[in-house]
């Protein structure tokens, strides 16, 4: 492994474990409500991102994507689906909802699959089928159990698929897109905390260092956003997406282990089958690419 490739898999465990642990954040300042936290990550991840813009010298790329019309209109798209992926998470942990979105992130790549053989006619070999109708048992228990869809990890799983999906589309770069989008949230955010009586802008009660907290929610946001991109350029996205799955498994942990979420055997079944079906696309990947990797050595005599 090359000192290239180890800064990647140090870069992606970054990344992806920041994003398992950030449920701590939102618990942090869960005295405010979900729509405050939302508003502040959107007002300082747009703060932040223009100085990563201007300091990487992205502005002509960010000049460009305004003046594109067919960008501008996907990205009002991309811009409604992070913004509800966004505040359905926030107010998940708040509300001791945490192993809800583990399991919506756990179902994320499975959604993907569905989306790739929907919108891009990928044909779908038979572990990704069995994979993709495992995810299906997984939903249908949940229920019959509990007699009602598992409405916060299907929104998550599928707000986070169609905003990749989008984002793939259109091809602009994470940094200037994540601009574009949180711009295009600011009014809104912005008229919230200075309209809503509650909030600590407005003049609601909050102990005095509310406002560095809530500042973090923007670091929190982007530096593992930082970190992904630094790793997806180093090693491939067939190798980081094997890091993808640390996330939610930080979100399981931290709900069962450190805030005591109540985890029935009906719903440690759901959690049991997604983890088969996502051990079987791993499996998969790992024996193709050990196939690949056989076929590109050379023959010796």
């Amino acid at each position: 492994m090359t000192k290239t490739d180890k800064d990647g898999v140090l870069l992606a465990l970054c990344a992806y474990g920041l994003w398992g642990i950030a449920p701590v954040y939102f618990k942090w300042v869960s005295s405010v409500s979900a729509l405050e936290i939302l508003a502040h990550r959107i007002l300082w991840s747009l703060v932040l991102t223009l100085l990563i813009i201007l300091a990487t010298r992205r502005l002509p790329k960010l000049i460009a994507a305004i003046r594109n019309r067919k960008i501008r209109t996907y990205l009002l798209i991309s811009t409604l689906l992070v913004g509800c992926n966004w505040g359905i998470f926030i107010w998940a942990v708040n509300s001791d909802r945490m192993l809800s979105a583990s399991l919506g992130y756990y179902i994320n790549p499975l959604i993907n699959i569905m989306l790739g053989m929907i919108f891009f006619a990928e044909r779908l070999d038979g572990i990704k089928k069995l994979a993709a109708a495992m995810c299906l048992v997984a939903v249908g228990l949940e229920i019959y159990h509990f007699g009602q869809l598992p409405w916060i990890a299907l929104a998550l799983a599928i707000t986070f698929a169609l905003y990749g999906l989008v984002r793939k589309k259109i091809g602009v770069d994470s940094f200037v897109g994540m601009v574009l989008e949180t711009g295009l949230m600011v009014p809104i955010a912005l008229a919230y905390l200075f309209l809503s009586p509650a909030t600590v802008w407005a003049g609601g009660e909050a102990s005095p260092d509310i406002y560095g907290k809530l500042f973090l929610a923007g670091p929190v946001t982007m530096i593992p956003l930082l970190c992904f991109a630094a790793a997806a350029n180093r090693i491939s996205l067939t190798a980081l997406g094997f890091f993808q799955y640390l996330g939610p498994s930080g979100m399981f942990l931290l709900a069962i282990f450190v805030y005591g979420e109540p985890i029935s055997s009906e719903k440690l079944m759901t959690f049991v089958i997604i983890w088969s079906a996502l051990a079987l696309l791993i499996w998969d990947s790992i024996r193709k690419l050990s196939t690949r990797a056989s076929r590109s050595q050379p023959e010796t005599s």
